[in-house]
């Protein structure tokens, strides 16, 4: 998949149902995705795999997601300024 197939796909992913949560997840791949590292990136896909409810309850620190990594992950997503 070339990488700008691959942002394509991220992106409609990105789309939730949600604008708050689109609006996060959207900021870091605009922000974020181009200089992350391989690993991040395969962070950042497994986060969207998420359910909805369990990754907004995450984002506003309800609930703390089983895996460490994607967890971290959205600290700094929702540490990126508007």
């Amino acid at each position: 998949m070339t990488q700008d197939v691959e942002l394509k796909a991220l992106r409609w992913r990105c789309r939730r149902g949600m604008r708050e949560l689109d609006q996060l997840l959207e900021r870091w791949l605009d922000r974020c995705w181009a200089s992350s590292s391989d690993t991040e990136k395969e962070v950042f896909r497994r986060l969207l795999a998420t359910e909805d409810d369990k990754l907004w309850r995450a984002f506003l620190g309800h609930d703390r997601l089983d895996d460490d990594d994607a967890q971290q992950l959205v600290h700094r997503i929702a540490d990126l300024a508007p």
